[in-house]
């Protein structure tokens, strides 16, 4: 056999190998999920709670934008550990004037999450603590500091993520609403941008997007 043929041979599994990696990107991309934990061997699971936004309204804790006064409210399940949050929280500002998003931190990839969706809670404004804190993510400096005690906070946090677990999500961010429009209840998981999160929930897209 010659030396061409054996190099051919043994560059031919590393080509294979590619598919599998990439299609591994390509579902990372839809959203931040919690890490994988083997299943025990149990009863089968009760099934998911169906989602309402008066139990979201009633249940939830959050920090809002937008006007009070709007007649539509989204909520959003995020982690401020989560890029895809992140991206979710500058695609949404452009729609502020046409419903009010409340912002439900929750605490799915670390424990950095937990107290960092306590102090944006706490804090006395929570919109800018989130555009501070994203800042500083973006920037790779680990995010908003808790400042004073925030354990009743972290509570809150912990309560938004068993609200999140009963619904039977598993990832951020998680928005949820009711269709401008029709009235029907819209779920979507994973970050959109502004055209397709405004079509969605049955706004106008803003001009320049």
């Amino acid at each position: 056999m010659t030396l061409a043929r054996l190099t051919s041979l043994a560059l031919r599994p590393a080509r294979v190998l590619l598919l599998p990696v990439a299609a591994a990107l390509a579902l990372g991309l839809a959203g931040c999920k919690d890490s994988p934990k083997p299943e025990p061997v149990t009863a089968p699971k009760a099934a998911a709670q169906a989602v309402s936004v008066e139990t979201l309204a009633a249940e939830g804790k959050g920090f809002s934008v937008g006007s009070t006064m709007a007649a539509r409210t989204v909520y959003v399940f995020f982690d401020p550990q989560c890029p895809h949050c992140a991206a979710l929280w500058v695609a949404a500002k452009p729609l502020k004037s046409q419903a009010r998003f409340v912002w439900m931190p929750v605490s799915l990839i670390n424990p950095t999450s937990t107290t960092q969706g306590a102090t944006l809670l706490a804090a006395a404004d929570p919109v800018m603590a989130m555009d501070q804190h994203e800042a500083s993510m973006a920037a790779k400096q680990g995010g908003i500091m808790a400042k004073g005690d925030v354990e009743a906070q972290k509570a809150q946090v912990m309560a938004n993520t068993a609200l999140m677990n009963r619904y039977g999500f598993g990832s951020v961010p998680v928005i949820i609403g009711k269709h401008a429009t029709t009235g029907e209840l819209v779920v979507k998981e994973g970050a959109l941008p502004t055209p397709a999160l405004a079509n969605a929930l049955g706004l106008q897209v803003p001009a320049g997007n």
